[in-house]
């Protein structure tokens, strides 16, 4: 979508979501912005809207302020609340302006005085799409900084919407998460959004390197600065000028380094080891961590001034089982690119392996869901991934997912096999203790193809009745 000219045109799938109570006036706004290129849904209500928003987040709100039962603004607040970077538009009548004046200091992206110019209408809404937009992005790249994200929840497309408007500054960024929830693709993506795109992008995990090489690592050192320094040595910072540098697992780097770090990003210039010339660095900081750095705090292990130099933007990642929506979503599309790594074909999941998937509880996140697909991949024999397979990947016992009725029914052979063996096979007694007659009771033997004369201790053969129904009178 092409949301730096004027003109209005979106790119299809770019979709709104119209708010109003006039049944013309909604089927007007939509034919507009559908010829638009925008893909509409129209809804009647305040309350109708926001379950909209439940079952799939649009990239804006064009609401009128007049509304029935909730109005314009006070949907506007519960949006708001739930999307915080969700932009809205508000329509008003000439009577409710004072209204809407004061929504847009709360907020609200702009207001439209009714009748509205559709020309204006197009303009504004360009204008706030374009807000999560870099201007110098070309069309067909808009959506590519978040490739690598799969995802159709609305808890992860409020935390994009967030990303895409907070990489368009030099705002330091702090990730937080459990492990595994994919903390740093998030700041590739984030980096990818950036200005600083065409730069690098370089991660350091600072609780993976010993302290004594992680300082070298960073900042770099000169010929000679150690015994095993044989020639200079850029460090990470250098080697990202431009661009992005992600230090994962913040957390766990050393006190004596954060002292050099916050010099570092106070300064804009890193001293490599051994030198005693500091060289300037252009770097964008985004800190990863999935420690309670407020705890660190106040046991004196993080530094407050460092915590918040990084802390200006705080991004928090979702567990896996907090977006249970994208579990069938990202299996399918981790299994596609390791089919084809491992050389197989494939043709998906079987559906109660799908639903294994979904249900389980994914202690590790992501970085378990792929660990799980790529080993069910590597030892499939067939197309088809079936629940055996991936039982055995989540290390769980085979457990099978009954529908209701199926399990109703094993509950009821189950009881009635425990009556019959606590009676010694004698109906009477076993419908005595069930509560039923016994006609009733032999219809339920039918059903189960339960033959009562088996459970005697005695091991007398079961009668047969002229219709050929074991049963065996008590």
């Amino acid at each position: 979508m092409n949301t730096s000219d004027n003109s209005g045109l979106a790119a299809p799938r770019t979709r709104l979501l119209v708010v109003d109570d006039d049944a013309n006036m909604l089927r007007l706004l939509s034919m507009r912005l559908e010829a638009a290129g925008y893909h509409v849904t129209a809804v009647g209500s305040a309350e109708a809207a926001l379950g909209q928003l439940d079952v799939e987040r649009p990239r804006l709100v064009l609401s009128d302020v007049r509304l029935p039962g909730r109005d314009g603004l006070a949907l506007f607040d519960e949006i708001r609340q739930r999307h915080p970077s969700l932009p809205v538009i508000l329509l008003t009548a000439h009577g409710t302006i004072p209204d809407a004046v004061e929504a847009t200091a709360r907020g609200v992206f702009s207001y439209l005085t009714k009748p509205y110019d559709a020309k204006e209408l197009l303009e504004k809404i360009a204008q706030a799409l374009a807000l999560g937009t870099p201007a110098n992005a070309p069309t067909h790249a808009n959506e590519s900084w978040r490739s690598e994200i799969v995802s159709r929840s609305n808890r992860m497309a409020d935390l994009l919407a967030e990303a895409r408007m907070v990489a368009q500054s030099d705002a330091s960024v702090l990730l937080r998460g459990d492990s595994g929830t994919g903390k740093e693709v998030l700041a590739s993506a984030i980096h990818r959004a950036s200005p600083r795109a065409r730069r690098p992008f370089i991660a350091v995990n600072c609780g993976a390197i010993p302290e004594a090489l992680l300082e070298s690592e960073l900042f770099g050192h000169m010929k000679g600065a150690f015994t095993d320094a044989v020639t200079n040595h850029k460090g990470l910072f250098q080697a990202a000028d431009g661009g992005t540098l992600l230090l994962d697992e913040i957390g766990d780097m050393p006190p004596a380094l954060q002292v050099k770090l916050l010099r570092v990003l106070q300064e804009r210039a890193v001293r490599p080891l051994g030198s005693s010339q500091s060289v300037p660095v252009d770097v964008r900081i985004v800190s990863a961590t999935h420690r309670d750095l407020e705890a660190a705090m106040a046991a004196g292990q993080f530094r407050e001034d460092l915590y918040y130099r990084l802390n200006v933007v705080t991004l928090t990642l979702p567990a896996l089982a907090e977006r249970r929506e994208d579990i069938a979503l990202l299996a399918n599309h981790f299994l596609a690119k390791l089919a084809a790594k491992y050389g197989k074909r494939s043709s998906g999941f079987a559906p109660e392996a799908l639903k294994a998937l979904t249900m389980a509880a994914w202690p590790g996140n992501v970085r378990q869901l792929y660990n799980v697909v790529e080993q069910v991949c590597a030892l499939s024999t067939t197309p088809l991934v079936s629940l055996a397979l991936v039982q055995r990947a989540l290390r769980t016992p085979s457990v099978e997912v009954l529908s209701f009725t199926d399990a109703r029914q094993r509950f009821e052979r189950a009881y009635l096999v425990d009556l019959l063996k606590m009676t010694d096979g004698n109906v009477a007694d076993a419908a005595r203790l069930a509560q039923r007659n016994r006609t009733e009771f032999y219809r339920l033997l039918q059903k189960h193809a339960l033959t009562p004369g088996l459970f005697k201790s005695d091991g007398s053969p079961p009668q047969h009745t002229g219709s050929g129904d074991p049963v065996a009178e008590s």
